[in-house]
């Protein structure tokens, strides 16, 4: 991935957190010959190795599954907040107008060996997992266990798991820090204004950030 100094992002506590927040990664391998992308939710365990793990579970219709080799290397996308900026955004225009549109953006790009599982346990257990994390945010939470178990057990049938031990994560976060801080705070401002809230308060914590150097 290209990333200019400005945006290049090495905290992995920073890079786990964009994965947690943004779950629906796109998975690119090589299927029979053919580079082939499949969206897919996952779940990130930080604590299973250096960067992490990732899990999560597939049908058995998908022929990704059947077409990956074992430990085939992978490689996942992840995209966070984005937005479109406008030159007009920049105070400094109104000086030089020396300025483009641009697009902003956050990305991270997470390499690993996968693995599919087959066993019912890991897919139950990644599945509660996963269903845990994002029904947190609900007033009322639903559960695994609110589903009849023979109606589990047959949806269990139905799908697999896959598990990707992380062997790198890269980052890039593009939120202006190339600009004039008071150029960056106008995108920043011109973004919320639009309602495209996620990234331009990505824009304001990184000017923050650059406040405190």
């Amino acid at each position: 991935m290209y990333i200019p100094r400005h945006f290049q992002e090495h905290d992995i506590d920073v890079l786990q957190g964009l994965i947690q927040a943004n779950p629906l990664g796109l998975l690119i391998a090589q299927i029979e010959g053919v580079i082939e992308a499949f969206d897919i939710p996952f779940e990130l365990c930080p604590e299973q190795s250096e960067f992490g793990t990732l899990c999560a579970h597939i049908a058995r219709a998908n022929p990704l599954w059947r077409g990956l080799q074992p430990e085939q290397e992978v490689l996942v996308v992840f995209r966070g907040a984005e937005g479109y900026i406008s030159p007009g955004w920049y105070p400094g225009k109104q000086e030089h107008h020396k300025e483009v549109p641009t697009w902003n953006y956050q990305t991270v790009q997470a390499r690993g060996r996968v693995a599919v599982r087959y066993d019912a346990d890991f897919v139950l257990r990644q599945i509660t997992r996963l269903t845990r994390q994002q029904e947190a945010q609900m007033d009322l939470p639903w559960q695994v266990s609110d589903a009849p178990p023979a109606f589990i057990d047959s949806m269990l049938k139905a799908i697999v798991g896959i598990e990707i031990p992380l062997t790198s994560l890269i980052g890039k976060t593009k939120l202006g820090q190339n600009k004039k801080r008071e150029d960056q705070a106008g995108a920043a401002q011109g973004l919320m204004a639009k309602g495209e809230v996620a990234i331009g308060e990505a824009m304001l914590r990184s000017l923050a950030g650059r406040d405190k150097t």
